[in-house]
């Protein structure tokens, strides 16, 4: 938006209408503030032109900054939703501004304008006199006509990220010669999901609940984490990782005590879910190795990366999906706590079985369950079949090679150590070779045909599903129930199958 508005200014070619959107409390109104003494700047010496940094001490940047120059108009939408209220702007436009370079108008939550309101203002919007500007703010776009977003420069504020927000957090603190825990105000940027308001006014009300310290001014006081959890509701972080750890233990009693302690403190049963979700969210992100959260602790990220180091994608996947239908179940329940304790229970225990498609693989390839595989290269054991060879690769942490070997190889031959496949797409045979090297401790013979080949194993089991919907489908039950319900449609059928252990 800055660059925009800069080479806009330089070459003589602003727009006549400009629409500002994002979530609340990112600065809409404020930049339309500044976008107006951007244009009607004129320097400490008077004779300054538009610019895209204000000097904000001549008299239209001051009285701007004030709210009271007479020619910027600020409108409230939510307010003034009519035509008659439009008709005020489109009579105004006609008379030249009194002593500003532009007549600027600023409508906030623009959104809220009706349809014929907007209708009225179409006209106007389009072909405005050369010293009106338009400033539109709006946190709900969508509900702007495409005929006036077509008419207008769109400019879309992002969120501020969190660790912006912290810095501008202890700034204030500074100011307000408050004391703040650093892990406070990462809380605080957190709760504030990107919108300076948002985390100003927790802010605030954290500085009144802070103890006062004990100097004769009468300023400062601490604001701590502790604090700042009683105060929102939020669960600890530390309790969290403590209960996820006992969820990933097996630990049944402990987790239902370390739930009701959270019960007992006034954390909301939906609250722990969904702290248990980002946790396994965070452990997923941190494995697949993107940049850590500048908001978490060093223990949060020691825990994290031992949890993505032991924890495989499968296993995390499957917990995502457990804790997000607890997360609803609870929602949406009578009782929340009851409803809690059932859902992590359920978690418990299926987080401490095997994955059901890796007991199918190993039934398949004849590998003895209760047996370990042996580790060392001196006595390899070949995998017996092409599935069962993709879980070896993919145990030896390479993921990538394994879920191309899954979705995009056709199996012509298979005879260890010799590999025939048809890949869908270009594959380096002499990477794959020094992978299944690396994992089976053996020299492989790799080698890609354009010959008859199986479907892929993600086509098979995209099959395999098929057959199944449709015996189910076949089910007299079934189809009595589709008979009695022509409406009905089967749902959730694959996703329970692949949830239950």
């Amino acid at each position: 938006m800055v660059t925009t508005l800069g080479n806009a200014i330089k070459r003589d070619r602003l727009a006549h209408a400009f629409l500002l959107t994002g979530v609340r409390g990112v600065g809409k109104t404020s930049t339309a503030r500044l976008i107006a003494k951007a244009l009607n700047c004129i320097g400490p010496d008077g004779t300054g032109g538009p610019t895209i940094a204000p000097c904000g001490t001549c008299e239209p940047c001051v009285a701007i900054a004030e709210g009271r120059h007479i020619d910027v108009i600020e409108m409230d939408a939510a307010s003034n939703t009519g035509v008659d209220d439009v008709r005020e702007i489109i009579d105004g436009v006609r008379y030249a501004s009194v002593s500003a370079r532009y007549k600027v108008y600023i409508v906030d939550e623009v959104h809220m304008l009706s349809k014929n309101a907007f209708n009225a203002l179409l006209k106007t919007l389009e072909e405005p006199p050369p010293h009106v500007k338009f400033l539109f703010a709006t946190t709900e776009v969508n509900k702007v006509p495409v005929t006036v977003l077509s008419r207008c420069q769109r400019f879309d504020l992002r969120r501020i990220p969190s660790d912006l927000l912290g810095a501008h957090f202890a700034m204030i603190c500074d100011l307000e010669k408050v004391e703040a825990e650093p892990e406070a105000l990462a809380l605080i940027a957190r709760a504030a999901e990107g919108s300076v308001r948002d985390g100003l006014s927790i802010l605030d009300q954290a500085i009144a609940h802070a103890d006062l310290d004990t100097d004769n001014s009468g300023a400062g006081g601490m604001v701590t984490a502790v604090q700042l959890r009683d105060m929102l509701g939020l669960s600890d972080r530390g309790a969290l990782r403590r209960l996820f750890g006992l969820v990933l233990t097996g630990d049944g009693p402990g987790v239902l005590a370390a739930l009701a302690e959270q019960h007992n403190l006034g954390v909301d049963p939906t609250a722990v879910l969904r702290g248990l979700l980002e946790i396994v969210h965070a452990t997923t992100i941190q494995k697949v190795g993107a940049p850590n959260d500048p908001a978490q602790s060093a223990e949060e990220r020691n825990a994290l990366k031992e949890w993505a180091t032991g924890l495989s994608f499968a296993l995390l996947h499957r917990l995502w999906q457990l804790l997000l239908k607890g997360h609803d179940e609870v929602a949406r329940a009578t009782d929340p706590r009851e409803a809690a304790d059932m859902a992590l229970l359920r978690v418990v225990h299926a987080s401490t079985l095997p994955d059901p498609a890796d007991l199918a693989r190993k039934l398949e390839s004849g590998v003895a369950l209760s047996s370990p595989q042996p580790t060392t290269p001196a006595a390899p054991v070949l995998p017996q079949t092409f599935e069962a060879l993709i879980q070896i690769v993919e145990k030896a942490g390479k993921f990538l090679i394994a879920q191309r070997l899954r979705d995009e190889v056709g199996l012509i031959r298979y005879a260890p150590p010799e590999l025939a496949i048809r890949p869908n797409r270009p594959f380096d045979t002499r990477e794959l070779g020094q992978v299944l090297k690396e994992a089976t401790g053996i020299i492989w013979q790799v080698a890609t045909e354009d010959s008859p080949a199986q479907p892929t194993i993600r086509e098979q089991e995209l099959a395999t599903e098929t057959a199944t919907r449709e015996a189910v489908l076949a089910q007299p039950v079934v189809r009595a129930a589709f008979e009695h319900f022509p409406d009905a449609e089967l749902i959730g059928w694959s996703e329970q199958r692949s949830a239950t252990p």
